[in-house]
């Protein structure tokens, strides 16, 4: 019968088999960080990742490179990095698309967890969603909305910037807690909807902030709601959603993620960094033209923030009935 292996022997092998990760955390960063950005080039997504980039650049002495790789709901891209090996140098831009809606809207088709495949860092930046109305719909108030809807046969119509988006999801989510029909209008992307409402072919969409920013200011639409906690100090004019009654609070996130595994010391280097990076006055400056607010939080906070999203957008998914192709 074999002889029991001594302890320190164990011990010794352990050791060994630990070092190489341990010694790649002490290198990190070793070469250009790729961030993936699931989305193609222009948008808010992209956007946020390229001005973190060029600051992660500066605090970290190496070149940050934003990759766009576009594709099935922000899966495309999640999934390159969900595969990626854990040592720092492949990031991902996650975001309540990748990582809270489309996991459930694409099903068996993703093969990722949104959890438990990734390391999440860091929040980078938040903003809320924004209800526009066409001026001439005689829509002043979430009030008037349901009101309206309520009255009309069939329900409103009310536009987003397609089936499955967060802004779609977040019209589900208000009808269904207070009763009410409506006829959902898809369009491709936020920009033929806005034009849409303009013209008074729909008389009301739900749109991100960043997206929806200028046509408020320059009066094309009015704002009824903002589905942010607090009224937005951009537009202190418009309500919340919670302040006219309707206990609705949610915002679209971007945020810092990297595969599943990935050593502890190069994962706080680099929630340090993007938290510091994201708290100067000039990220600030830009997070509030962008319509967003700056992230805050820890790794197992913005961890446990993913999760909570997960739960909270699945069953709106399904209740949704949004597919896809």
């Amino acid at each position: 019968m074999p002889g029991r292996i001594p302890r320190r022997v164990l011990l010794g092998a352990t050791s060994l088999l630990a070092m190489p990760m341990a010694a790649r955390a002490q290198s990190w960063p070793n070469g250009p960080i790729r961030i993936v950005v699931p989305f193609a080039p222009g948008g808010s997504t992209d956007l946020s990742a390229r001005f973190l980039a060029d600051g992660l650049t500066q605090r970290l002495g190496v070149s940050v490179i934003v990759e766009n790789r576009p594709g099935a709901g922000a899966t495309t891209g999640s999934q390159v990095v969900a595969d990626a090996a854990p040592d720092g140098q492949t990031l991902v831009m996650s975001n309540i698309a990748s990582h809270a809606i489309s996991p459930t809207l694409y099903g068996n088709r993703v093969r990722y967890d949104p959890v438990r495949s990734f390391t999440h860092i860091a929040m980078v930046i938040t903003n809320p969603s924004v209800w526009v109305v066409n001026k001439d719909s005689g829509i002043n108030s979430l009030d008037d909305l349901v009101r309206m809807a309520k009255g009309k046969q069939g329900g409103l119509d009310m536009a987003s910037s397609g089936a499955g988006s967060s802004n779609h999801l977040l019209i589900v989510r208000f009808c269904q807690q207070n009763g009410i029909d409506y006829t959902h209008v898809p369009f491709r992307g936020a920009g033929p909807a806005m034009q849409a409402v303009i013209a008074g072919q729909v008389p009301m969409m739900s749109d991100s902030l960043p997206s929806a920013a200028g046509h408020v200011r320059q009066g094309n639409v009015r704002a009824i709601a903002m589905s942010s906690a607090e009224r937005h100090p951009s537009f202190p004019e418009v309500p919340t959603f919670k302040e006219q009654g309707f206990d609705l609070v949610s915002t679209s996130w971007f945020a810092l993620s990297g595969p599943a595994g990935m050593p502890a010391p190069v994962v706080e280097r680099l929630n340090r960094e993007t938290r510091e990076f994201v708290a100067t006055p000039a990220a600030q400056t830009r997070f509030a033209e962008l319509g967003g607010s700056a992230g805050d939080m820890t790794p197992q906070a913005f961890t446990d923030f993913v999760a909570a999203e997960v739960a909270r957008w699945a069953p709106v998914v399904r209740a949704s009935g949004a597919t896809v192709n």
